[in-house]
Order: structure tokens, then C-alpha cells, then sequence
């Protein structure tokens, strides 16, 4: 018996998988204390009975996930995913590796305390340029997440919410001096909040070199004298320098850099042990290649541009909050997790669950805003107000955020589902909308409850 997909003819079984152990440390900080390759899984299959036209039930028997980054201690649960649903995910990312899209992926489904699917497919590198043998992708390669960190600064500047530090309608002069300078086109003084930051309505102008400054603090005083380009508030438009000016505002608050703070307070207590803004020699030697696909379909190497000529394990590079990130697919998960737990992962809280309500409810009101149609802006994610096309499968109210090189995170409340797509390629088309999003969320969205 075989159950059939867009991507092929998948055997029908029952798939269970478990949540990494993990050490936690806990930190306290104004109140907080926070804290398969396809041989690679084991299956015991029922046998189906089949009885001249007519199919009974069988006995299906459990099977645990076996890798060396996901431990199996809890118990079976009837309610998870099949083996038909989990490998049809794994078989769906390998057309597109065979086509030439992509080089790799890995993939990952998780509710709020498990992981229910987690595969790799293709390659981290290709043969040739950078590597003269293929090196396969695994569940634990590093990502540029790129823009999928904007959610991350948005839970930052939500914890100091959370601790009366500030408020997302305080004007962001009351922090920076130097936007007290920021005026328009017009010579005119404005005045920005927080969460016109954040929801990407501030005007405030890119610049034309963002990422070579060696600290936020610095890129601010070049943000301050950009100015904006229409009036805070009444107009939306994507804004790398609204999310780092947040970030500025964490370091002045909490006399941290960006990078300190996010790894005391979110990173270290989630456990999130392969994610940050610099990466050590280890971790970036299981970073994926970024590629471009070419004219001729070919997968050429293609620099990671945010890091402005530098190396990964370079820290003389400012702590970009726009997207500046790298991680894996389990460590993005946890952050997941947290948020689909209401800001509480593994008996730890780490954000109120007001602010988690806040950070996931539009606050663009009926502003026209992209990347694709039916969608509004919360605290550092996008909403999906109206599914449709690549959305089609989420929920009303789902949330998250793609990155530049086609990384995908999105959480949808109404099934209690986090949705993870990790892939390296520039000019990737249309990658929020692309057919490889939709095609995966759409069997992902299949799995039990």
C-alpha cells in the first residue's frame, strides 16, 4: 500500500521522533530566569491485509527517528506523523535538488514540544568550487538565516517590554540622541516610535553600504543623518535600518552589545547552541555553501553579501539584527517552539505571553504591505491575514519570516505547527511565494494533530 503525493509514491507507516535533551543554564536578568538521510531512520511497518476488494486495518507499529542530534527518550504518542507524510516531505525537497534548484535542504515539523519530522537531503557542498568532494547535507548544517533573525530582535526588544523598560510607543530619541536629529526631506524634525521600527512604517532611508560598519552604535549615527522618505506611520516599506536601530535600542537599555544580549538572555536559556552572529571555526566548517543558479541552470558558489567580504568567524563586523544571523534547523525550531508555547519551552519562560500576543498581532493597520498578498506586520514578523498561493496551507493569524538565500520559518497557532525550510541559494525566485514553500507546507500541514 503506498500513499501518493506530488512527489511520488511514499510506503504508509508511523514515524515518532523526540525533542534533543539538553543541558540548561539558567539565567536570571530582572525577574527572568530562563532558561535523514532516509537509511537513517528505523521503521517497523503493520502489515496491511488485504481481503478481496476490501482494505482492514492492520497493526501499525511505532518507530524512532535514529541521528546524532535527536535523542529519542520520550515515549511513543498516537498522534504522530506517518511515515508516508514524513518521507513525502524528504522526497518533495530531493525534486527540487534534482532539478538543480537547490543544492540541499533540510526540513523540520514541530508542535510545541516535539519535533514530528526532521530530514536533510541533497548537498551542503557541491563537488568542485569550494570542496573537490561533495559534502551531504545534514540535520545539523548551519544556515545564514539572514532576515529570519528580524523575528529574533523582535522578542529581544519584547522582553524589555515585558520588564517595563520600555514601551513600543516610545519615541526612539528618548534612547538615541542622535535621532533627535532625524528630520524629512523638508528639513523637518520627525519623531519615530519603536514599533514603527519594528512593523517597518518608519521612513527611515537604507544606506547604500549597511553592513561594513563595525558597530551598531555607529551605524545609528549614519541612520540618524539618512533621514526618512515619507512621514512614520503612514505608509510601509521593508527597512533594514528600522530593525538594527531596534537592536541599538536593546544595547543602550541593557549596556550589552546586540550579540551579548541575545546570546544571555534567549539564545543560552533556549538552549540554542549553534546560533549567533559569529561563528566559531567548527561551525563553520558545517556552514552550507551559498549558491546562484546561473543561465546555463548550473549552481555556482555565490557570497554571503551581509558579511561584507568577511568570515564568518569574523567578529570585526557590527552584530546585524536585520539579518545577521546564522543557525540550524533544530535551534530555529526552539525559538519556534518558545513563541508556539506562548514565550514558556521546556517549563522556562521567557516571554510573557501578552507580549507574545502582541508580537504576533498586526499593528499596520490596513497599509498595503508585502512580500506576498493577504498579509500585515506585528513586531518583527509577517502575518498572514488571508492565505492564499504559497500560504494556502497555514492558518489565518500563522506568522514568521523567510531569509534573502530561501531559509523559512512559520508558526501556525491553529494547528499548534512550526514549519521550517533551511536551503542556501540566491536569487532564488520569488522565495516567500516559490513552489517549493507551498509544496512543503502543503504535505507538512497534513501531518495528524
Amino acid at each position: 500500500m503506498a500513499w501518493r503525493s506530488e512527489c511520488g509514491m511514499i510506503p504508509i507507516g508511523i514515524l515518532t521522533s523526540s525533542l534533543p535533551n539538553r543541558e540548561w543554564c539558567d539565567h536570571e536578568f530582572s525577574g527572568y530566569q530562563w532558561i535523514t538521510d532516509e537509511e537513517s531512520v528505523m521503521c517497523m511497518r503493520s502489515t496491511l491485509l488485504l481481503y478481496g476488494t476490501f482494505l482492514f486495518p492492520a497493526l501499525i507499529s511505532f518507530a524512532q527517528a535514529q541521528d546524532a542530534s535527536v535523542s529519542t527518550g520520550n515515549a511513543p504518542d498516537a498522534a504522530q506523523p506517518t511515515v508516508a507524510n514524513v518521507r513525502s516531505i524528504d522526497a518533495c525537497m530531493e525534486t527540487f535538488v534534482r532539478s538543480g534548484e537547490i543544492a540541499g535542504a533540510v526540513t523540520l515539523v514541530a508542535d510545541a514540544e516535539r519535533i514530528l519530522h526532521l530530514g536533510a537531503v541533497g548537498d551542503a557542498k557541491l563537488q568542485g568550487a569550494p570542496t573537490d568532494t561533495a559534502e551531504p547535507m545534514r540535520v545539523d548544517s548551519i544556515f545564514w538565516i539572514a532576515s529570519m533573525s528580524k523575528p529574533v530582535t523582535g522578542v529581544c526588544v519584547m522582553q524589555l517590554v515585558d520588564q517595563g523598560k520600555l514601551s513600543l510607543d516610545d519615541p526612539i530619541d528618548r534612547y538615541l540622541p542622535e535621532m533627535r536629529e532625524l528630520k524629512n526631506d523638508a528639513g523637518d524634525r520627525v519623531t519615530v516610535t519603536i514599533r514603527q521600527l519594528l512593523n517597518h512604517t518608519s521612513g527611515m532611508r537604507e544606506l547604500r553600504d549597511p553592513y561594513g560598519h563595525p558597530s551598531l552604535a555607529a551605524a545609528s549615527l549614519l541612520y540618524a543623518s539618512a533621514g526618512v522618505q515619507f512621514p512614520p506611520g503612514t505608509k510601509w516599506q521593508y527597512s533594514q535600518t528600522s530593525i538594527n536601530t531596534a537592536a541599538r535600542i536593546v544595547e543602550v537599555i541593557s549596556g550589552l552589545t546586540f550579540d551579548e544580549y541575545a546570546h544571555r538572555f534567549l539564545f543560552e536559556p533556549l538552549g540554542m547552541v549553534d546560533t549567533g552572529f559569529y561563528l566559531t571555526a567548527e561551525q563553520a566548517s558545517r556552514l552550507a555553501t551559498s549558491y546562484r543558479r546561473t543561465s546555463d541552470g548550473k549552481l555556482e558558489p555565490a557570497p554571503i553579501f551581509l558579511l561584507a567580504g568577511k568570515e564568518p568567524t569574523d567578529r570585526h563586523r557590527m552584530p546585524a539584527a536585520n539579518g545577521g544571523l546564522f543557525s540550524t534547523a533544530t535551534d530555529y525550531a526552539r525559538f519556534c517552539q518558545m513563541l508556539l508555547g506562548n514565550g514558556s519551552f521546556e517549563g522556562h519562560r521567557v516571554l510573557f505571553e501578552a507580549s507574545v500576543l502582541t508580537l504576533r498581532t498586526p499593528s499596520t493597520r490596513d497599509l498595503v504591505t508585502g512580500f506576498t498578498t493577504g498579509n500585515a506586520w506585528g513586531v518583527g514578523v509577517c502575518v498572514i491575514r488571508a492565505p492564499q498561493g504559497a500560504t494556502s496551507a497555514l492558518s489565518p493569524g500563522s506568522y514568521g519570516h523567510g531569509g534573502a538565500f530561501g531559509t523559512q520559518a512559520w508558526l501556525d497557532p491553529v494547528r499548534g505547527r512550526v514549519y521550517i525550510v533551511m536551503v542556501q541559494r540566491t536569487n532564488f525566485p520569488n522565495a516567500d511565494d516559490s513552489d517549493m514553500r507551498k509544496r512543503f507546507q502543503d504535505i507538512a500541514s497534513q501531518l495528524p494533530q
